[in-house]
């Protein structure tokens, strides 16, 4: 046992290692054996008489003995229906020895395994498995910390749908044979943790920091630092509070992530306060903030010492700049791109107001600064370009180490035991250390999470066309390094791009290939999609009865924790007061708008109180109350300008516009400059809806003037109509399109075109059969999707 490890611990040594273990072993035998009489200095030199003897030596080939006891041993262990063991225990002096794999005789089997696998999972018994004689190969640490790293990318680029015993079963495997391979118990964490297994991942977040103190898997530290990373304490309460988050638990994760920021300062782990910080800053931008409050004043927060007379969102903006000014003196690169992203977020969702409450204030803009927006998201893309700098902090150890799996049945790396050439003193030896690719993985998905708040930006603004060209270039271009819960993210905003812009039959083919490229499970991006596109196509068709189902279905996959799915919850009240209002609920509409209304003043939702007051004054519209739907409609006008929300702002200007209107014809000119001032925007962003419910609010404002003939201007009212007529029937939206064939067969009537009046009116016959009998009309998509969803 010690020669073979000696053999071991020397094929693993480099040209200068060999070089100098020689110079070791010649010193050694002239200090040692320089008293002895018997001994010549010169047989060193090779001027030796007893050359002959020694020959004798030189000639052994210890490669081969040792190779062939190795594999006598393993076809003992065959026959005794024992496996090869996995890992030969040496001393840590022998400088990082082997970590093996177990050889499994049965090769069809791991075969088969690979072939029914969506996922490039290697079978452990196939990585180790040899074809004929060619001999029996050890792994080394590079290359299963290499196979450990690969499957850690994996799973957090499938998430949920990657198989969770397949990778269990290996790992318990790997354990169990190498019990110093505390990686496996991350990595078993990671396993769990993204298939929501909450006790079985504290457990194995708990062991791997117990066994390895987090001494493996991290890389916290600067490049100007000299790398030793002290305090391992911190991480764990690190990657406790990111856990927490993930299961959502914020104040269990504000506990832990302030104890870290305690532990960063006491051991002086500039970094790892640098990385807290920024978790922090992402946990009160992600959950309702509101009971943290009582957790961010506690001792050794990072807030004690920024006053508690600022707000709430005014702290978060501090905290962010002092993650962000820490990041960029540490020099941790990833880090400053992250904190530039948060920021971007920041601006674009809360209006900054002035820090102090004392003394003269200047005229404050209240308004939200998209130039700043797009200031940050330009400085987090130019992580790619300052990469080439950082070098040897953006990467961990054994980033390059997965080479050799495209090829497991030829070893790549310092052979440990090589049948075939009995030493591991050849070119393939460094092969594994060679750069595969000239950006990590971490860079790209930086870069790319930077298009993909683009895409939330340009969407609020408006410009829906900017917004898809971004989602685009994320799904074309990030594809490979992304998770699939953020690709999934951007083909769902694809795909709701082309419901609204050009009908549901395209989107469902769409969400066709979508939902065979993506795993489908509770709560994902592709099950929220449908419930959506479900729910919208739903109320157009008057459907009632599939839309309140939907919106059961949607409250159904939210958190019962209070501030937890904040936005899921808010959705799914918003779609359940529209159904309500579809069907003519209306006290019950606005008792749901009003209550959903409260919680988002109370989470600081500013952006979503804009939408839950235009419902409030889509709900007077239709209810007949002007005169109390005019203030909601104002009110809603002023979120949007002090956010930007441009296309919303001209939805609410055309509900305005139709609250105006619904006081009589003196206020139909009004109702038109309105109507005339948002055109622009409607008609060059605004979707099938908007364009429709424009171009008939138009013709009913010249059908409302008193100044106004049919007869002398007949295409000012037709043309809106028969291109409102066009896009309602691509949205199948019966009860809008019944009004705008109602319209158009009057306005026929007056100019006495019977055979066009008798068409439009058969349309609206038609429309308002389809709305009042939405069951019995033909739609196989439709149909299919009701059935998948229940």
């Amino acid at each position: 046992m010690f020669m073979r490890r000696c053999l071991l611990t020397f094929s693993v040594l480099s040209f200068e290692g060999v070089c100098h273990l020689l110079s070791d072993i010649e010193s050694y035998c002239k200090e040692v054996l320089s008293g002895s009489p018997s001994f010549d200095l010169t047989c060193l030199d090779g001027c030796n008489d007893e050359t002959e003897r020694l020959s004798e030596y030189e000639n052994m080939d210890l490669d081969n003995i040792a190779c062939q006891e190795v594999i006598e041993e393993a076809e003992t262990s065959k026959r005794a229906g024992k496996g090869i063991p996995f890992h030969l225990h040496v001393p840590e002096v022998l400088d990082e020895l082997v970590e093996g794999v177990e050889v499994s005789a049965d090769l069809k089997h791991g075969a088969k395994a690979r072939e029914s696998s969506p996922f490039m999972l290697p079978d452990i018994d196939a990585l180790d498995s040899l074809e004929g004689n060619a001999g029996i190969y050890l792994r080394s640490n590079w290359q299963v910390h290499g196979y450990l790293l690969q499957q850690a990318d994996e799973i957090e680029k499938h998430g949920s749908s990657f198989p969770l015993n397949t990778l269990e079963s290996v790992l318990k495997q790997l354990q169990k044979l190498a019990p110093e391979l505390h990686r496996v118990h991350f990595l078993r964490y990671l396993n769990m943790l993204h298939h929501d297994d909450y006790s079985g991942a504290l457990e194995n977040l708990h062991r791997y920091f117990d066994h390895s103190a987090g001494m493996e898997g991290f890389d916290l530290c600067s490049s100007s630092t000299d790398g030793n990373c002290f305090g391992k304490y911190e991480i764990a309460l690190l990657c406790c509070g990111m856990m927490h988050v993930h299961f959502g638990h914020p104040k269990l994760a504000l506990e832990a992530l302030t104890e870290a920021v305690r532990a960063s300062q006491q051991h002086s782990n500039d970094a790892c306060l640098a990385y807290t910080l920024t978790v922090i800053c992402n946990l009160l931008s992600q959950f309702g903030i509101t009971s943290a409050s009582r957790i961010l004043g506690s001792s050794y927060s990072p807030m004690t010492s920024i006053g508690s007379s600022l707000t709430i969102h005014q702290q978060l903006y501090v905290l962010l700049r002092r993650a962000l000014a820490r990041s960029e003196v540490l020099k941790l690169t990833p880090l400053v791109s992250a904190n530039h992203l948060a920021m971007a977020k920041f601006d674009l969702m809360h209006v900054q107001r002035p820090m102090l409450s004392f003394g003269p204030k200047a005229s404050v803009d209240l308004r939200t600064r998209p130039a700043d927006v797009c200031q940050e998201l330009r400085l987090s893309s130019h992580v790619v370009s300052e990469f080439s700098n950082e070098g040897s902090s953006m990467s961990r150890d054994g980033d390059f180490a997965t080479a050799w799996l495209k090829n497991p049945h030829k070893p790549m790396g310092p052979l440990m035991i090589n049948s075939e050439n009995g030493s591991g003193n050849d070119c393939n030896t460094f092969e594994f250390c060679a750069q595969q690719s000239s950006i990590p993985k971490a860079v790209l998905q930086q870069l790319g999470s930077s298009f993909l708040l683009r895409t939330t930006a340009w969407e609020m603004y408006g410009s829906n066309s900017l917004a898809r060209i971004n989602a685009l270039v994320y799904a074309t271009c990030f594809a490979d390094a992304s998770s699939l819960d953020n690709l999934a993210l951007a083909c769902a905003k694809l795909v709701q791009q082309l419901a609204a812009y050009k009908g549901y039959r395209e989107a469902y083919v769409a969400f066709r290939i979508v939902e065979e490229k993506f795993h489908v499970i509770s709560k994902s991006r592709v099950s929220l999609l449908k419930l959506q596109l479900l729910h919208e196509h739903a109320l157009h068709r008057g459907h009632l009865k599939l839309a309140q189902r939907v919106c059961d279905e949607l409250g159904a996959l939210a958190s019962p924790v209070t501030g937890v799915d904040v936005d899921l919850k808010t959705e799914a009240s918003l779609r359940r007061a529209q159904t309500l209002l579809a069907a003519n609920q209306y006290s019950q509409a606005a008792q749901i708008a009003q209550s959903l209304f409260c919680t988002c003043y109370k989470f600081h939702l500013q952006v979503e109180n804009a939408t839950v007051l235009l419902l409030l004054a889509e709900i007077h519209k239709k209810s007949r109350n002007a005169t109390l739907g005019l203030p909601y409609a104002l009110a809603s006008i002023l979120f949007c300008q002090s956010f930007n929300l441009d296309l919303l702002k001209a939805s609410a200007t055309l509900t305005l516009a139709e609250l105006w209107l619904s006081f009589g014809p003196s206020e139909a000119q009004r109702a038109l400059s309105l109507l005339h001032g948002i055109f622009p925007m409607i008609l060059g962003h605004g979707g099938l809806e908007l364009r429709a419910r424009a171009h008939i609010i138009e013709a009913k404002c010249h059908l409302s003037d008193a100044n106004y003939s049919v007869g002398q201007a007949p295409e000012a009212v037709l043309n809106p109509l028969q291109e409102a007529c066009e896009e309602l029937e691509l949205l199948e939206y019966h009860e809008l399109a019944a009004e705008a064939y109602y319209l158009m067969a009057m306005v026929y009537d007056k100019l006495g075109n019977l055979h066009e009046r008798e068409k439009a009116a058969a349309s609206f016959k038609d429309h308002i059969i389809s709305f009042r009998n939405p069951q019995d009309s033909e739609d196989d998509k439709l149909n299919t999707l009701c059935r998948q969803s229940t």
